[in-house]
């Protein structure tokens, strides 16, 4: 059984675009509460319709920023919702934020994540 650990709700705002280009499209939401930075397992709910998320928090240490960011990967999801309300439930952390030598490092990294990511939700569900 789940049990969530944090919650956010917010609109959808255009971040930088570096999710799409690095292969993991994000929702981005201002993150109004600190909550320890790192990978979470969590869900995404839209317009009544949940799904499985892998969500970033934290500064992006790779691409040298420093602002705290709360941006989701909703996975098997391709659809603009910039301006859609959405609320984000995180799970269970499963690694922290850390800065990568390489941006080719931090794709294998993030696959790797996805993939823990839907193995969990999988079997807490």
């Amino acid at each position: 059984m789940l049990q969530e650990q944090y919650k956010i709700a917010g609109v959808v705002i255009h971040g930088e675009g570096r999710g799409k280009e690095l292969g993991f499209p994000t929702a981005n939401v201002i993150l109004h509460k600190k909550i320890p930075e790192g990978i979470y397992a969590g869900t995404v709910t839209l317009n009544g319709k949940l799904y499985y998320s892998a969500s970033f928090v934290g500064q992006a240490k790779t691409f040298q920023r420093t602002e705290v960011n709360l941006e989701c990967h909703i996975l098997d999801f391709d659809k603009d919702i910039y301006g859609k309300w959405i609320s984000v439930r995180l799970y269970k952390k499963i690694r922290d934020n850390k800065k990568f030598e390489s941006v080719e490092s931090l794709i294998e990294q993030m696959k790797k994540d996805v993939e823990e990511i839907r193995e969990y939700l999988a079997k807490e569900s």
